[in-house]
């Protein structure tokens, strides 16, 4: 090595450029790895929320400049109070419910043989995006019990409990018969021994009169007892009202009540195949003959699931219908890994099997749940998909949630950009403590 006149060395100038060189590569070869990935992420996410947000202060058009006004708005305008208190409602409910249904289930299907079959026909419907789901739902809703799922399970057992009226869409021929109270209809006039009851009928079509009929007759009248008779009051090319006719179809099998002046059963009996009827040996006074009001009993009709005050309640029923199958595959693989000599234990010492879900399961479990918890919140302060799937147009202003008014204002046919930008803003201000939660759990686990 040669010296320098100042008695330095020659070689040090090179080992400084070298390691200059070497920071310098040090920087610079991250970066240019990192920089596509950044200039996306700049082009993507940082510019459109700062040009949302920026957005927010201009008004419709984006040429004025109207400052919070967009924001006071999302508090005073009822459309948008009602998005906001349905996602309250939402962030409520569906997080700790979905959390408590998957660890019910995780905790359940650990005693069945067949618990992998079990897990994956609950984790099925995360298999298909949320506006398919929604669109299942929607069928399932139905109001009209033949094509909602829903309604026509609950048709099919109170029919069963109670059957369909043979007369449910029957009403009178004539002024003569009027409704009864209980829910039947009867003659106008008070009837004594020795009078014939007309009970004329309309509004019923040929299949729904039963083939044993034949056509109706006036019955005689009995001497001490009264006779009437329940008929069809329709023929073909016309008729009189009120008068037994040829042709006309007595009804059958058709419930018959007398009543005395007070509205109690006095006698019951059912009609002949010609539609006539006899309360024999009745003792003097005023009396009302009627049609049972069983004759009359409507079909199920169906709830109206997709109504005001229901359409809610239904689209978090079927969101956590999706997302439990989620929460029981992340609570189920954190209840594989738990100590088992604990649980072991705490059975030996005489513990029930609630206690030990009580007191050693869940605080054991509770990162994990809090994983499942603080994910359905983020996921339930965005829902959007299956809100628009499931609530039909009329009303969604009722089943309304930010993110689905977010659309609706800016991209739905009002083009507000102004206020749809303000309400992106404030999902994603309310989102975001859920994500610096997810963050510094993340690190502590690191």
């Amino acid at each position: 090595m040669r010296p320098m006149a100042n008695g330095g060395n020659v070689e040090e100038p090179r080992v400084k450029e070298a390691k200059h060189q070497s920071r310098w590569r040090a920087h610079v070869v991250p970066l240019c790895f990192v920089a596509p990935a950044a200039i996306l992420l700049g082009v993507w996410l940082v510019y459109p929320v700062l040009f949302t947000v920026v957005r927010s202060f201009f008004d419709r058009s984006g040429e004025h400049w109207v400052g919070v006004e967009n924001y006071v708005a999302l508090f005073t305008s009822d459309f948008l109070v009602t998005a906001i208190r349905n996602n309250a409602i939402w962030v409520a409910v569906v997080p700790a419910v979905v959390t408590a249904f998957g660890l019910i289930l995780a905790v359940l299907t650990e005693r069945i043989s067949w618990t992998a079959a079990f897990r994956l026909v609950v984790f099925m419907p995360m298999a298909i995006s949320l506006f398919t789901a929604g669109v299942i739902w929607r069928l399932v809703y139905e109001k009209e019990p033949d094509r909602g799922a829903l309604n026509a399970v609950i048709a099919a057992g109170q029919e069963t409990l109670r059957p369909v009226g043979e007369l449910a869409e029957a009403a009178p021929s004539t002024d003569a018969v009027r409704e009864h109270p209980p829910g039947g209809l009867a003659l106008a006039k008070s009837l004594k021994p020795g009078d014939v009851a007309l009970l004329g009928l309309t509004q019923i079509p040929t299949s729904d009169v039963r083939k044993s009929a034949v056509d109706a007759v006036r019955p005689d009248a009995l001497a001490s007892g009264i006779s009437g008779v329940v008929w069809r009051d329709f023929r073909p090319g016309g008729g009189t009202p009120g008068t037994v006719e040829r042709e006309e179809l007595g009804l059958p099998a058709i419930a018959v009540e007398l009543r005395d002046e007070r509205g109690e059963i006095v006698s019951e009996t059912t009609t002949a195949a010609d539609g006539t009827f006899a309360f024999e040996e009745v003792a003097p006074g005023d009396y009302v003959t009627s049609i049972a009001a069983q004759n009359f009993a409507r079909p199920f009709e169906g709830i109206s699931w997709l109504g005001a005050s229901l359409v809610t309640p239904a689209i978090m029923i079927a969101y956590t219908w999706v997302w439990t199958g989620f929460a029981l595959v992340v609570i189920a693989a954190g209840l594989a890994v738990l100590p088992r000599e604990l649980l072991e234990a705490a059975r030996l010492d005489g513990a029930s099997e609630n206690q030990v879900l009580r007191h050693i399961t869940v605080p054991l479990l509770a990162p994990v749940l809090t994983a499942v918890f603080v994910t359905m919140l983020i996921n339930v302060l965005k829902v959007f998909d299956v809100v628009l799937a499931i609530a039909p147009g009329s009303v969604q202003d009722d089943a309304n949630v930010i993110a689905l008014a977010m659309w609706r204002t800016a991209f739905g046919g009002k083009s507000d950009f102004g206020l749809g930008s303000a309400i992106a803003v404030l999902l994603f201000a309310l989102v975001l403590p859920s994500l610096f939660l997810n963050m510094r759990r993340f690190r502590r686990e690191v």
